[in-house]
């Protein structure tokens, strides 16, 4: 039973990660906020390798806010297409799609990437 926050979104995220499976042609974008940034991969399931990644501390912002996400959304976009990915599988990570997980959604989209 979820009794707190984190055990509520690591049940929700076992869920999801049933679900959701990232192949070569469309790999999985997982992502991960902390109170000091926002952490986002694109990840192939099926050999086990990231293919790229990127933070909010990359692009040199401190904090999180809906800005901060979507740029990184932007710049994630932009380093999958430099790689040739095109297609994505989304993995909220057990986190509700709102505000930030939405902002860096809605970036990668802007960017270019399909899911």
């Amino acid at each position: 039973m979820a009794f707190n926050k984190k055990n509520r979104r690591l049940r929700i995220k076992r869920g999801i990660r049933r679900n959701v499976h990232g192949t070569p042609e469309r790999p999985r974008l997982s992502v991960f906020k902390s109170n000091k940034g926002i952490y986002a991969q694109i990840i192939d399931d099926t050999n086990g390798h990231t293919l790229t990644a990127i933070s909010s501390k990359e692009i040199g912002s401190e904090g999180v806010n809906q800005d901060i996400s979507k740029n990184v959304g932007l710049k994630l976009a932009e380093k999958a297409k430099a790689s040739g990915i095109e297609s994505i599988v989304f993995d909220r990570n057990g986190y509700l799609y709102h505000g930030k997980i939405k902002a860096l959604a809605d970036g990668a989209r802007e960017g270019g990437l399909k899911f």
